[in-house]
């Protein structure tokens, strides 16, 4: 069963920051990364700078689609209001079908803000309890959701690259 989870920092840096960490976890097999993708907004900025980590080695399940798809969903579909607010709830529905649901785009649209950044992965066996402990030191805060199998297929379905 895969996860998806999103680590907040408090700055705009840290979510890139704290890929070392990550990449150190994976390497100790705490925990199998399958792909990800990193959010740096700013504090003078008026939106966030997002980025798909396809390029760390075992990564790029998903491809850039699905993490578009998401980050558009979370910080910039808002930003265009009504124009676009029957569409947004269709892609709002399509997510839930995929086990990703309005409250966690939700959580995540509220505390990932101007000056923060995030790191958003799609793990598989991690030792939950040893990799939150290896980013206490960074003051990251997880916010999480489970994808149960049937969920992780129609996501990998939807969004491979390919498929």
């Amino acid at each position: 069963m895969a996860t998806l989870t999103v680590w907040r920092f408090p700055t705009a840096a840290g979510a890139d920051e704290a890929l070392d960490t990550l990449r150190k976890l994976q390497r100790q097999n705490l925990i199998t990364l399958q792909d990800g993708a990193v959010v740096s907004w700013p504090g003078d900025a008026r939106k966030p700078r997002t980025r798909h980590l396809g390029d760390l080695a075992g990564m790029g399940a998903l491809g850039g689609a699905f993490w578009g798809f998401l980050l558009g969903m979370i910080f910039f579909v808002p930003v265009l209001g009504a124009a676009v607010g029957a569409a947004g709830g269709a892609l709002g529905g399509h997510l839930a079908h995929v086990g990703i649901d309005d409250g966690f785009v939700r959580q995540v649209r509220r505390e990932v803000t101007p000056g923060t950044s995030a790191l958003f992965v799609l793990s598989a066996d991690a030792a939950l309890d040893q990799v939150r402990s290896a980013f206490e030191g960074r003051h990251a805060e997880l916010i999480e959701t489970n994808l149960s199998a049937e969920e992780e297929a129609r996501l990998r379905e939807a969004f491979t690259e390919g498929g």
